[in-house]
């Protein structure tokens, strides 16, 4: 969805390797410490990347039998919000604090206007699957506080 509204139409990127092995990694530790990085609020997609760089786990899913936010939901640590949806709000934050300051920024409007659309899709995903509530709606003015 990243790449919806932008020019690059190209193939690159970056592949899981085949082997879908762990080397000998106690298991009941990774939890605790998943669940301990969680409560400090570290983000989902920063966890994997330090149990990958700092603790040599390639794949917290094969680790764990499951993906790592439902693993966080079983253990009642999980953000209330999604990570991309946050992101992407924080996004448009930004572009509407820009727009504040360059009323004539033609580029960014049509660009806003693009990340608001994929918000709101993202919204509409996630009140069908129960993720976020039915009466949860997008608005810019509340949107930075959701998000500082």
């Amino acid at each position: 969805m990243a790449k919806l509204h932008s020019r690059g139409r190209g193939k690159s990127k970056s592949r899981k390797k085949k082997t879908r092995e762990i080397k000998k990694v106690d298991v009941a530790k990774i939890k605790e410490l998943i669940v301990d990085l969680s409560k400090k609020g570290t983000r989902p997609s920063e966890i994997g990347r330090l149990l990958r760089d700092e603790h040599g786990v390639p794949d917290v899913e094969v680790l764990l039998k499951k993906r790592l936010v439902t693993f966080l939901k079983e253990e009642n640590v999980a953000a209330e919000y999604p990570q991309d949806l946050l992101d992407l709000i924080k996004k448009a934050v930004g572009m509407r604090e820009h727009m504040k300051k360059n009323k004539s920024d033609r580029h960014n409007k049509v660009k806003l206007a693009h990340v608001e659309s994929k918000i709101s899709r993202l919204v509409k995903y996630y009140k069908k699957s129960g993720t976020i509530p039915a009466t949860w709606k997008y608005q810019p003015e509340s949107a930075a506080l959701l998000v500082k």
